[in-house]
């Protein structure tokens, strides 16, 4: 295998954009497997003629070379020691779309989602829709056969790809199709199907074998479609449709389109266990449903634990549920067909659900499975590896009680899920693979798991493939003859074994190349606690399993209705802008790969707008935004910092320090002068084409009345702390002075919490966010030595800037941890929390007011919005509510080098939503989304203390 250079010079010799650099190469050495395979280098083609140059390039220094989409591979397939070929970035288009014909042609890159919403205005789609269909590519789907939960409906790929474009590894084009009377057609492989050594003398060798041994049941897609080769059943397209890349590079694929019901019911059956969900499976297959997808209590807990209990809507009585989805054109039948398997008693309890609304969330959390499963039960790190095998249907609930009996033996637990109604388990296991005997544990669980799966007829793997993870298990399942059979088809395809050598024949070990093993815990010298990691930084980032939920974009499908993340990968469509991206290359710092002052790391985190939305949307809970402040602390600590992070990261003091001093009015006319004020702006590290906002008269501290001198009942009212943020104190008095008249006017007195010395507490947020986390510990440790006495007394503590809340509710718990922030912790609410909670009090009436909400993303992500939504919903307001960043962020927005990425990510949602609703109220709690909004449109907004405020002036 060439040298890097070597291949990468020849690579640019071609004129191809390659990426070799250590960022490039630590994102792409993993997939959403348990594998780390730093390749060579990185291609990502523009056209068909420069993957023919890469493949060419490839077999002239002999560069071994792996396809790419999304990188979403559960096995292993799309990571390799020489060419990643990354399909994702410019090749994924829908080139045509068929409605008469019910066909689609796309590049390989295309995104599903992204062929849906070109399907869509025809009245067809795509009928295989896997879990990662908001970003998955339909090259993926076609090298792995993915299935997805709808597959009794609408099968395999396999059984909806009509016709490929393909390169050979010697660079021969190959095209497959369907003749007029749907036989099918190849072109360009006459050499790899009749040579002495081609496919079809294999086959004759092997006749009895691939008559017998494969295509059993539904979802066996361990090894290669062999079937599809025999001479009574010859179909090339479906034979190389699951062969993961090993056989051919596709570089287009034709698609058959399938009509979406008019009508779709869930019915959720609730059972004792998942082994008597698995039981009663092909009883639920014979009502007709479309799918039938397992689903274990363990899995729901995690999110409950992680998300609260809102988060999951009300389930039927069980230890185990099968989703199970109901379609038709008929609304009566489909119902009446949905009540009857209601009824069948086939469980403990049943819920008929036909409100879209609340079967989107349940498939939502069904969708978010891998991710959730990524903590185990014993809330332990959990991997995937065995996550996919499958078993005939009418097995599966004795290969459920088989597999627990398994796990136990090997001291493991687990939350299963899955696709019942076909056989098929998906599961995360706690494997102790950062022990020091780690990979001998997980070989011997695997080799044991295989047996297993062996023993009821199963496939390793139904949908995922078998990749590095299970295709050295594959002599457990099949025979001699037929492993031969399949060494025989890739030697006729890829003679010298150039295409993602290492899956199927001649296998990787499964035990080589694990991410994970001889990683040791992460705990020197750290700023932030990582309670949720036992205070490991290694296990913080490795929460990351590569499901790239982060790459979705949840604006056309819906995908991520309410979600954040992730603002800046959507604005750059850059790996390295996404929370996965920057996962791998905090990875390779824990591994000791990379110092946290290498450029890569900081290349990869400048874009993160610490909007916290990865913890909340991510389903493995990751942080990215901790991380960051970790690693800026680590970059920069006693060292010389960026200019902003003097000038924003400390703008509270200096803020502080221009209202003692009664100097607002002389700094206004300072940043008001163009020249000074550029000055000013370039000393600040601040981008010349932003607008500071103007610091207020006096701050809101220097005009607050108090009723009562402290924390005791005036008039009646009940005393609550009114945490008074920075920028409301400097900037934006008048929403602490309305929230301050909505609290009285609901029966509390607020009164605010001093300290010695200059009278004011904060947060510390803006020295979290740059990363000045000694700082900033010291100063929140003295606001929550100032709060805990009220804490303790049973007084609520309300915050009204989002994200210092946030640090109240959250951060706290890395920075100071101990039983006084717990205390403050749990005290602090948002103003719509406090309002909700309070006996008696009911909003204004707000019918008729037409409200675009932009929830902050922390408020989202740290503290929930559904009070708020729940509040204006009571008040009668007609909301539209954005799910996406306003793009400000505190100070990314304003820095030197942020301002086009920021744009953009207000261009995602905000600016588009506010510029269809011109007349609508703008609700915006979060300075930095009211300051982005009056940056970029001119347009006012208000908190929603302004809003319900009955003196607001503009109310």
């Amino acid at each position: 295998m060439a040298e890097t250079t070597d291949a990468a010079r020849a690579l640019r010799a071609a004129g191809l954009e390659v990426h070799d650099d250590a960022l490039s190469r630590a994102m792409y050495s993993s997939d959403a497997s348990l594998y780390r395979v730093p390749p060579l280098a990185v291609v990502r083609p523009r056209s068909v003629e420069e993957v023919a140059a890469t493949l060419r390039v490839a077999r002239e220094t002999g560069t071994p070379l792996t396809s790419r989409g999304a990188g979403t591979s559960v096995a292993g397939n799309a990571v390799g020691r020489g060419i990643v070929v990354d399909f994702s970035r410019h090749l994924g288009r829908v080139l045509d779309v068929d409605p008469e014909a019910r066909t689609a042609r796309v590049e390989p890159g295309t995104v599903h989602a992204v062929l849906q919403r070109a399907a869509a205005p025809h009245g067809v789609r795509f009928g295989p829709d896997p879990s990662t269909h908001p970003r998955c590519t339909i090259g993926g789907m076609i090298g792995n056969n993915a299935c997805g939960a709808r597959s009794l409906a609408y099968g395999r790929t396999d059984d909806n790809v009509t016709g490929l474009r393909l390169l050979l590894a010697d660079g021969t084009e190959v095209v497959t199709g369907r003749d007029a009377e749907g036989r099918p057609t190849q072109s360009g492989a006459d050499a790899v199907l009749d040579g002495p050594h081609g496919v079809r003398a294999v086959m004759g060798h092997h006749l009895g074998t691939a008559r017998t041994e494969l295509d059993r049941f539904g979802r066996q897609v361990s090894g290669y479609a062999a079937q599809h080769l025999l001479p009574e059943r010859f179909d090339l397209t479906r034979a190389l449709v699951g062969s993961e890349g090993t056989l051919a590079v596709v570089t287009e694929a034709t698609v058959r389109l399938v009509t979406d019901p008019a009508c779709r019911v869930v019915v959720v059956l609730g059972f004792a266990d998942i082994v008597a969900a698995g039981h009663a499976a092909p009883a639920v297959v014979a009502h007709g449903p479309t799918s039938c997808e397992g689903l274990d209590s363990r899995l729901v807990d995690v999110l409950r634990e992680r998300r609260g209990p809102a988060a999951v809507p009300p389930l039927p009585d069980g230890g185990a549920w099968l989703f199970v989805e109901i379609a038709g054109d008929d609304a009566v039948e489909v119902l009446d067909r949905a009540h009857a398997l209601a009824g069948a008693g086939l469980g403990v309890d049943a819920r008929v659900v036909d409100d879209p609304a609340t079967a989107a969330r349940l498939w939502r959390i069904r969708e978010d499975g891998a991710g959730l499963a990524g903590r185990s039960p014993a809330d332990l790190p959990a991997w995937p590896g065995w996550e996919d095998a499958a078993v005939p249907p009418d097995r599966l609930g004795d290969y459920l009680a088989r597999f627990d009996e398994l796990t136990a033996s090997h001291g493991l637990s687990s939350a299963p899920y899955g696709h019942f109604g076909e056989g098929c388990l998906h599961v995360r296991l706690d494997l102790p693979l950062q022990h020091r005997d780690g990979a001998a544990r997980l070989r011997a669980f695997l080799v044991d798991a295989a047996r297993l799966v062996a023993d009821f007829g199963g496939s390793l793997s139904g949908e995922h493939g078998d990749g590095r993870a299970r295709s050295e298990l594959l002599p457990h399942l099949y025979s001699a003859d037929a492993l031969a059979m399949f060494a025989g088809i890739k030697h006729a395809f890829d003679p010298d074994g150039l295409l993602n050598p290492g899956v199927l024949v001649d296998p990787d070990p499964v035990d080589a190349d694990v991410r994970v093993v001889g990683v040791p815990p992460f705990r020197r010298q750290l700023a932030m606690a990582y309670p949720h990691d036992d205070g490991d930084l290694a296990q913080a980032v490795h929460r990351c399993t590569g499901v790239g939920k982060c790459r979705a974009d949840p604006r056309p499908t819906g995908a991520a209705a309410g979600g954040v993340m992730c603002p800046s990968y959507l604005a750059t469509r850059e790996e390295k802008d996404s929370t996965r991206g920057r996962a791998r290359v905090l990875q390779e710092v824990v591994r000791g790969e990379l110092a946290w002052s290498d450029p890569a790391v900081h290349d990869a985190l400048d874009l993160c707008l610490s909007c916290k939305g990865c913890a909340s949307d991510c389903p493995t809970g990751i942080d990215l935004a901790t991380y960051k402040s970790e690693a800026l602390h680590q970059t920069y600590r006693r060292r010389l910092r960026p200019r902003s992070h003097y000038a924003l990261g400390r703008l509270p003091l200096w803020a502080r320090l221009v209202g003692r001093l009664r100097l607002a009015g002389l700094v206004n006319l300072l940043m008001g002068l163009p020249l000074v004020g550029r000055l000013m702006l370039a000393a600040a590290g601040v981008d010349r084409r932003r607008s500071v906002p103007r610091f207020a008269r006096r701050p809101f501290r220097a005009t607050f009345d108090p009723s009562g001198p402290g924390p005791e009942p005036v008039e009646g009212r009940r005393p609550v702390v009114l945490f008074v943020d920075s920028f409301s104190d400097a900037f934006d008095p008048e929403v602490a002075a309305a929230t301050v008249r909505v609290l009285r006017a609901a029966g509390w007195e607020p009164f605010l919490p001093e300290r010695d010395g200059d009278g004011a507490v904060c947060c510390g947020l803006t020295w979290i966010t740059t990363g000045q986390l000694d700082a900033a510990k010291r100063i929140l440790r003295r606001t929550v030595r100032t709060l805990a006495p009220a804490a303790r007394d049973g007084v609520p503590i309300v915050g009204i800037e989002p994200s210092c809340t946030a640090v109240l509710r959250s951060d706290v718990h890395e920075l100071v941890p101990g039983p006084d922030a717990d205390l403050v912790s749990r005290s602090v609410r948002t103003l719509a929390e406090l309002l909700a909670q309070t006996p008696g009090w009911r909003p204004p009436d707000l019918s008729g007011v037409e409200l675009v909400a932009q929830p902050h993303c922390h408020h989202h992500a740290v503290l929930g919005w559904q009070a708020d939504a729940d509040l204006l919903a009571t008040a009668g307001a007609t909301v539209t509510r954005l799910s996406g960043c306003c793009g400000l962020a505190g100070n990314f927005g304003v820095e030197v080098g942020h301002h086009e990425v920021s744009v953009a990510v207000a261009e995602q949602q905000l600016l588009p939503a506010v510029d269809a609703a011109p007349e609508a109220v703008v609700l915006a709690d979060g300075f930095s989304c009211r300051t982005q909004l009056a940056d970029l449109r001119g347009r006012p907004s208000r908190h929603l203390a302004q809003l319900l405020d009955a003196a607001d002036p503009q109310g």
